[in-house]
């Protein structure tokens, strides 16, 4: 079954900038643009009645600016965001707002196509869990909790969904952030990480490791009230025995 087509909504000021993106996606025939907006104030009443799963935002307009508008969207609405915009200081803060990607006018498709390579990564993602085990849905990220995390590569900024996050350990001022057999290293603490990151979903099973709940496999009983936590890609953690009461609870063992 073929994924649904990815509705997407135009915010830019200027004709000639929505013009450029029209032809951008083009090449993308899995989109589909449901709307164009000139200002914020248009896109909020175009979001919530044509409910999009993309928008291509700029951040410069007249009256409310890009981040205002996403600021006054419900989270339930939001759909997913690439911003276009002319200038480059705003990227963190844009990473900070949970955009998937920031592309810089005039559009390059290069550049353009491998932000939709990570849009399509993401919808597919969505679909999946729209479509697996519907008797069973998989409760959303509880409000106020992190669901992306902008990790810096070099020059680079990789966006990850908490979702796909395996495992976390601490590693100084740092954390090693294990996703799918890929590390990465990100500049925060894992105190930090502990308050942005849903404790339904991260449990801590060592001073400086947290892991993915949906990732467990099983755990093995060690000597003196420790454990060990296997994953299901094959990864063993050792669960210690100051977290071993509090992981039983979370994970409803006896």
């Amino acid at each position: 079954m073929n994924p649904s087509p990815i509705r997407t909504l135009l915010v830019d000021d200027e004709v000639l900038a929505r013009l450029a993106l029209r032809q951008a996606l083009a090449a993308h025939p899995d989109v589909e643009i449901v709307g164009e907006c000139g200002n914020a104030a248009e896109a909020m009443q175009a979001i919530a009645a044509l409910e999009p799963a993309l928008l291509f935002l700029d951040i410069r307009m007249p009256g409310m600016d890009g981040f205002k508008l996403l600021h006054r969207l419900k989270p339930e609405t939001l759909p997913m965001v690439v911003f276009a915009t002319a200038y480059g200081q705003h990227a963190l803060r844009a990473f900070d707002a949970n955009a998937l990607d920031y592309i810089l006018k005039p559009i390059d498709q290069t550049r353009f196509d491998q932000a939709m390579a990570r849009v399509r990564q993401q919808w597919l993602g969505m679909q999946a869990h729209v479509t697996a085990k519907p008797e069973m849905p998989q409760a959303p990220p509880a409000p106020g909790h992190a669901q992306r995390i902008s990790v810096r590569i070099g020059e680079s900024i990789r966006v990850i969904a908490t979702d796909d996050i395996d495992w976390i350990r601490a590693d100084g001022n740092y954390v090693q952030i294990h996703v799918g057999g890929t590390s990465y290293l990100h500049r925060e603490t894992l105190r930090h990480l502990l308050d942005t990151l849903d404790p339904a979903r991260f449990l801590r099973i060592h001073r400086g490791t947290l892991v993915n709940v949906e990732r467990i496999r099983e755990i093995h009983p060690l000597f003196q009230g420790n454990a060990e936590v296997v994953l299901h890609n094959g990864t063993r953690l050792s669960l210690s025995r100051r977290f071993r009461t509090h992981a039983r609870r979370a994970l409803g063992m006896a």
